[in-house]
């Protein structure tokens, strides 16, 4: 792989940086994070973050970002993953819509939404998702936009919009071309201010534990926006999704590792301070097992993923490398966090530990941003068309 699995030079430094952020004053706050009252010591932790000079750093440079390059980045959120608040204390949660924007967004988009997104006034959502038709096919999507003069109207239902009851506006995705038009061309991405008339909240959806969650139920009644919150062209609404997802799959596999690693040693440790049966933890066969083993897939995804951000950095086709790193790197966090618990034994099930909490959400990750099973379809069909695709050639 060019330019090796460790990085350099000044990169060092800035992940250093970011792990003394993230272990010493993110991770000991998570409980507080969690809470009904955690926004006080966010907005605490958003500043300290701005102080150290760790705040949007994979935002562009010229949007007022840190202007990190993306390989770089992948490396930094690895380390932002190891909480699950990382991304908001460091700004890097709005770095997908801020790029989608700032490719497909008109200028007055881009200076209407941008500054504020970039400097964490202001937070963005996607209403893609929607629970009448199925979520791993956008071409399903059910949701309508219908031209009525100078303003879009728009109906539909929405769900799994992620932070919405917070943010200023949501990228919409609706139908707005008929049958005649192929079907990956009949979505349009729509920017909607989430004080706008008809857009309504419906409620806070209880998933895994969490009630409530940070994912929303969202219905649009008679909607009405202007013709220019259109982002893109009409009917590239799949493309751009595909845009925005594609990056974001590698962020999501790279936080991954940082959960998992971070599972590793809260294992590693118990291991070694544990006794039973006559010995500590760390002297049982089987334990060894748990070690080696995560070990191997902790490092493995890491390779992996590290190799697809490269080849989306060389502008290479890197579909079926982020296919395979979707649902390996899932599988893998899945793993890792299991056995953490199993060797915590009963304190692994209390929220004494964060790794209950890890768990739930080690959940979604074979879900959201596409199941697992579609991920291994896509990419085999790519591989059966084309074999010489594999990553290795």
């Amino acid at each position: 792989m060019s330019g090796g699995t460790r990085p350099e030079g000044q990169l060092v430094e800035m992940i250093s940086r970011m792990r003394d952020f993230i272990d010493d004053e993110v991770i000991p706050r998570e409980a507080a994070l969690a809470g009904e009252d955690g926004g006080p010591e966010l907005e605490r932790l958003r500043g300290r973050a701005k102080e150290l000079g760790l705040w949007a750093l994979g935002h562009p440079a010229e949007l007022g970002g840190g202007g990190v390059p993306f390989l770089d980045f992948v490396y930094l959120n690895e380390v932002i993953g190891r909480s699950e608040f990382g991304q908001l204390a460091v700004g890097s949660v709005s770095m997908q819509d801020t790029l989608m924007l700032y490719r497909h967004g008109t200028e007055e988009q881009r200076r209407r939404w941008i500054p504020p997104m970039v400097a964490g006034d202001i937070l963005p959502s996607v209403g893609l998702t929607e629970p009448e038709v199925a979520g791993s096919d956008p071409t399903l999507i059910e949701t309508r936009a219908e031209l009525d003069g100078e303003h879009w109207i728009i109906n539909g239902h929405k769900w799994f919009t992620t932070g919405v009851a917070q943010a200023a506006y949501c990228t919409v995705f609706a139908r707005t071309e008929d049958e005649s038009v192929p079907r990956h061309a009949r979505i349009s991405a729509i920017i909607v201010p989430t004080d706008t008339p008809g857009f309504e909240i419906v409620r806070a959806i209880p998933t895994m534990g969490h009630d409530p969650s940070d994912h929303y139920e969202v219905r649009l009644t008679n909607v009405r926006v202007p013709v220019a919150n259109l982002l893109g062209e009409r009917g590239k609404g799949f493309v751009i999704a595909q845009d925005r997802l594609g990056p974001g799959r590698i962020f999501h596999c790279m936080r991954w590792l940082g959960q998992a690693q971070r599972a590793f040693e809260l294992m590693c440790d118990r291991a070694n301070t544990r006794y039973a049966h006559g010995s500590p933890l760390a002297e049982k066969g089987e334990i060894h097992r748990y070690i080696a083993e995560s070990a191997a897939e902790i490092h493995a995804a890491r390779l992996m993923t590290l190799d697809a951000a490269r080849a989306m950095d060389a502008g290479e086709d890197y579909r079926v490398r982020v296919g395979l790193i979707k649902f390996w790197g899932a599988r893998m966090l899945h793993n890792v966090i299991d056995r953490a618990i199993q060797v915590h034994g009963a304190l692994g099930l209390t929220a004494d530990t964060p790794l209950e909490r890890m768990y739930r959400q080690a959940r979604y990750a074979r879900i959201y941003d596409g199941p697992d099973e579609v991920h291994r379809m896509s990419t085999a069909r790519r591989l059966l068309r084309s074999p010489e695709a594999a990553p290795w050639n």
